[in-house]
């Protein structure tokens, strides 16, 4: 039998999220069945539950950063028991025919099945994330979480932690390196943590000087006030790699110059229009603009092994469901640090009240 499970879901572009009835699948000998203890809050979360992308299938459940425990294995699944931590992150199945795939490629292979608003092959419709109380998951796409992660800061890593982790293994950040994060939100102060857990000088990038000091604490070894023409200046073309972590428009034209000799800069925010680039500034230094989705599933789990051996953990503030209009709002006006943590027992409080 299919498992009746509560959410929270958005029934449109314009309505708040508000309960609503699930089912997820009956599990099939390679699923793991996880009861969500957490839930981070992604902005992707945001724009899809308000159809910015116009993409969004109603109703939509958000959610994919998920951490909880599993309840239930089916009989051929040889990683997970019942009790472990699980974790799930932004996929939940992948072609697993492409050439991407058989490289340990898998985020980007093609068609994908992503956590929510995807095709649910299953049950028809599109899948539900993790705004509910439980989730049903292949267990070649579920992950572990080690024993000294604290399972509500883990969650952000599903996709905020993974999201700066990947380019910046990919393009070799480490020691001798200077390394610029732009922005200091959800993927901006992950962005600080990663870099200097690697080894590298670590600049963060701010239009609010306020946020030096925090900067400073979340690991940056200096911080530059973007809006200050002389500050950027001073480090024209000495940048080995700087990631860049803003999903507003913003110029990325004034972090390119700032690369030196065949130095890279990498976009893992999410802008809504296209970003203008002035060619020059890729020509004459041999600099490169790149882009970064999330890490593979094996990457996922390398990076969670990480954060428990190196201390790091998302800073997070947890919230209920109840709260999570109000969060959304919060959100827009980046007053949040740096990631929403939905407790998930008060969705089963909710449910047991009613």
């Amino acid at each position: 039998m299919n498992i009746k499970s509560k959410s929270y879901a958005a029934q449109s572009a314009t309505t708040p999220l508000a309960p609503f009835a699930i089912e997820r699948r009956e599990p099939q000998p390679k699923d793991v069945v996880i009861d969500i203890l957490y839930c981070g809050v992604c902005h992707s979360d945001l724009h899809q539950a308000r159809n910015e992308w116009k993409s969004t299938i109603y109703p939509c459940v958000p959610g994919h950063e998920i951490v909880g425990r599993v309840v239930k294995v089916g009989r051929d699944v040889t990683r997970f028991q019942e009790g472990d931590i699980a974790a799930v992150g932004c996929l939940v199945d992948a072609c697993r025919t492409h050439p991407n795939y058989e490289r340990g490629l898998e985020q980007y292979s093609e068609p994908l099945t992503l956590t929510y608003n995807s095709e649910d092959k299953h049950l028809g419709g599109v899948t539900y994330g993790g705004y509910s109380e439980t989730i049903v998951v292949d267990e070649a796409f579920t992950l572990k979480v080690p024993d000294k992660l604290d399972p509500a800061a883990a969650a952000p890593l599903l996709c905020a932690g993974i999201t700066t982790y990947s380019p910046l293994k990919h393009w070799n950040v480490g020691p001798g390196q200077k390394v610029g994060i732009v922005g200091l939100g959800g993927l901006g102060h992950m962005g600080v943590k990663f870099a200097r857990a690697f080894g590298a000088h670590v600049i963060l990038f701010t239009t609010s000087p306020g946020k030096a000091e925090d900067a400073r604490r979340l690991g940056a070894h200096e911080v530059v006030v973007s809006t200050n023409p002389a500050e950027m200046e001073a480090h024209v073309g000495s940048f080995d790699f700087i990631l860049d972590a803003v999903s507003a428009q913003h110029d990325i034209n004034a972090y390119v110059r700032l690369l030196k000799l065949d130095g890279t800069l990498t976009i893992v925010g999410a802008p809504e229009h296209p970003l203008p680039v002035e060619v020059f500034n890729l020509l004459l230094g041999r600099r490169r603009i790149a882009g970064s989705a999330i890490g593979s599933i094996a990457e996922t789990q390398e990076m969670l092994d990480f954060c428990a051996e190196h201390g790091v953990a998302s800073d997070i503030e947890i919230i209920k469901i109840q709260d999570i209009n109000e969060a959304y709002e919060r959100l827009l006006k980046g007053k949040v640090k740096y990631r929403f943590v939905i407790d998930m027992a008060s969705l089963k409080q909710e449910a047991a009240a009613s």
